[in-house]
């Protein structure tokens, strides 16, 4: 059966980018992708302090909607789905691409993290996710795709990745359940897996250059992958090209993650 695409693909279509903290964040590479091909953006900041360096990329980029959302701050993400829904009455595709741990649980190993700890990685790195998705799901009128972004410490240990691997997992595992229970609202939901990126968020991470030159060594492209083949591949999975792939984990890497 022949596809009728539209030129651009995207054109028409609103997304909703969460977690552009600068122009080396893999949500601006998502952000980025899906404006040049045609999509309608709404970018949020995480606060006041972030605000300076995501609302020229926000201008950039031509956002309609850009707004703050702290996802621990009960009332944030209500108010950006509200202001969604009463500027577009629709949403597409949505981008959550935050997470956090406290500093002294993420690089303390997973054996000395403490609750409260973990509660705080999950509930803003996973959690915050259904939460979007109950969200969206109503605006979903004519289907859509829902995006979390992972890393194959979900899948394998990676040394000093710590709490975040269990975390991720169940983000995975999420995103399963999610497009379960959203598929018959033509609603599909993808886990993205990029290789390590040089990242804000990444920097956080103990021996972080070590992860970058092994992921190097390990591609069998022999190159690090970056914000904008993330930001394709999921553009790609947005349009009606996508339209029968749902509930997997999506490897965005070069191939390192078929290594042994």
């Amino acid at each position: 059966m022949k596809i009728e695409v539209p030129r651009p693909v995207l054109k028409n279509k609103k997304a909703l980018v969460v977690g552009i903290a600068n122009e080396h964040s893999i949500a601006y590479g998502c952000a980025k992708a899906f404006r040049e091909m045609g999509a309608e953006l709404a970018v949020t900041y995480l606060n006041d302090k972030a605000k300076p360096h995501v609302e020229p990329l926000a201008k950039e980029l031509e956002s309609a909607i850009f707004m703050p959302l702290d996802v621990s701050k009960p009332g944030e993400l209500e108010a950006v789905f509200d202001r969604i829904g009463s500027d577009w009455g629709q949403l597409d595709i949505l981008v959550h691409s935050i997470a956090f741990a406290p500093k002294e649980d993420l690089q303390g190993g997973l054996l000395n993290c403490s609750s409260k700890g973990f509660s705080v990685a999950m509930d803003i790195s996973c959690h915050s996710f259904i939460r979007m998705a109950r969200l969206a799901a109503p605006l979903m009128t004519d289907g859509g795709t829902l995006f979390a972004m992972s890393y194959h410490g979900a899948q394998k240990v990676v040394p000093n990745y710590n709490v975040m691997g269990p975390v991720k997992a169940a983000l995975e595992a999420v995103c399963r359940y999610l497009a379960y229970e959203l598929g018959p609202q033509k609603i599909r939901v993808h886990a993205i897996s990029p290789g390590p990126l040089k990242t804000r968020a990444a920097s956080g991470l103990k021996d972080f250059d070590r992860m970058l030159n092994d992921a190097v060594e390990r591609s069998p492209v022999g190159e690090l992958v970056d914000i904008m083949d993330v930001g394709f591949a999921c553009a790609f999975l947005a349009t009606p090209y996508g339209r029968r792939l749902t509930g997997q984990t999506m490897y965005v890497d070069g191939g390192a993650s078929i290594m042994a």
